[in-house]
């Protein structure tokens, strides 16, 4: 039964995908505005949806922070739509002319990539954020929220039905799927219907998806971000960077993981984070010789790291500490324990920031920057629905310029082969 009613939404998704790349780019933009104008007056009844899923979530889990929706926040989605209906449609635009010898006329243009499906945890921006991408680019959204955010994602997505029918468009351009796991095997096997899958979320659900979509898959990874202090750096550049990177918001992706820094600065740079880092009871796991600095200053969140404790995203106020003997020795940590997000380098050095940005390999590469900045808003490109850390299509922040795909058109008067 629930493989007929998957099946039946995937079908309706592809009709309404039609109607969506039919509509203008004005059209496509009206619907975003009005949709932040009822996001916004709707607000207390999203934050009571938002709270039923909150009370049934422990504080202290991860998650938790992922999941709030506050005034701020919500006011946040309301400018995330408004930004997203002010950028350039990437529908239509013409990548290529040329005319043939044959005097056939040639041109690639972009198109809409069809029915898009996502598939996300517990973060309930993730479906405004996601429709509006959509919507803009011409594509229908199948949506696979987590059971976390069941209330906030259902009132979410029946605003969006409200704009959808208020401009005599179908509500099946913008599906949210029930939260049943079978769902989700669902919309792996909806070949032919669903064009391209993207999974967004732990690294779990990231291989899950890999291992058995038959649809193609744009992986939006997990983020194990390194920042390697190397020993020309100012101490405390570093060390607010590290601070910043680690606290702002510890459960998203781009936030720091290891912290990676060369013997000669080592004790330098601790002494200058332990006041940001005990603010927020940030604890360390301390390499051997990284633990006698924190040790000798009294930090009271300290550990002994394991190697288990490198290559781990926290998605907490946890951070790791590795120290090297230069460059190569950070190269190689990063090669051996990155996810291919973000990582930085902090160094007057530009001769080993330069090789830093060459040979790690990572969507967004930094150097005497916090990794918090990978992020599509950050960017200049609206909302994102993830950092992609693959390499064919799109990598770095996956935002509107990527939900398209390439259409040639040949138009001809009479040639034949």
């Amino acid at each position: 039964m629930i493989e007929t009613e998957a099946t039946n939404f995937f079908i309706q998704s592809r009709k309404a995908s039609k109607s969506i790349g039919r509509l203008d780019s004005e059209g496509k933009s009206k619907l975003l505005v009005e949709l932040a104008a009822l996001i916004e007056k709707n607000s207390e009844q999203i934050k009571i949806e938002n709270k039923k899923d909150l009370d049934r979530m422990d504080k202290s889990d991860p998650k938790y922070d992922r999941l709030l929706l506050t005034d701020e926040r919500i006011k946040g989605l309301s400018n995330s739509l408004k930004a997203v209906a002010n950028l350039e449609d990437p529908v239509g635009k013409v990548l290529l002319e040329k005319t043939l010898p044959n005097s056939l006329q040639l041109s690639k243009i972009a198109d809409p990539l069809g029915v898009v499906g996502i598939i996300y945890e517990s973060r309930p921006n993730v479906t405004v954020d996601v429709a509006s991408l959509c919507l803009r680019s011409g594509n229908a959204a199948v949506l696979k929220g987590g059971k976390e955010a069941h209330y906030s994602n259902t009132v979410l997505v029946s605003l969006i039905h409200d704009v959808l029918k208020q401009n005599n468009l179908p509500a099946e351009i913008v599906t949210l799927l029930p939260t049943d796991r079978a769902y989700t095997a669902a919309l792996l096997n909806a070949e032919g219907y669903v064009d391209v899958v993207i999974p967004r979320g732990s690294a779990g659900l990231i291989n899950y998806v890999r291992e058995n979509s038959l649809i193609p898959t744009i992986e939006t990874g997990a983020g194990v971000c390194h920042t390697y202090v190397e020993k020309t750096a100012n101490a405390q550049m570093a060390a607010d960077i590290l601070v910043n990177a680690k606290v702002t918001r510890p459960s998203v992706c781009n936030s720091l993981d290891c912290a990676v820094l060369d013997k000669e600065i080592i004790s330098d740079v601790i002494p200058l984070v332990l006041d940001g880092f005990k603010e927020y009871n940030v604890e360390v796991y301390a390499d051997e010789s990284s633990y006698p600095v924190f040790e000798k200053a009294g930090y009271p969140f300290l550990q002994k790291a394991s190697e288990d404790d490198f290559g781990k995203e926290w998605l907490d106020f946890k951070v790791s500490f590795k120290t090297v003997n230069g460059l190569d020795e950070a190269l190689e940590h990063i090669e051996n324990n990155s996810s291919r997000h973000s990582e930085a380098i902090i160094t007057e050095n530009n001769d080993f920031a330069k090789r830093f940005i060459k040979e790690v390999d990572a969507a967004s590469v930094y150097h005497n920057a916090s990794t918090r900045f990978t992020d599509g808003e950050e960017f200049g490109l609206g909302a994102e629905i993830g950092i992609s850390t693959q390499k064919l299509h799109a990598r770095g922040p996956f935002a509107l310029e990527k939900l398209v795909t390439e259409k040639w058109v040949v138009l001809g008067n009479g040639q034949i082969r």
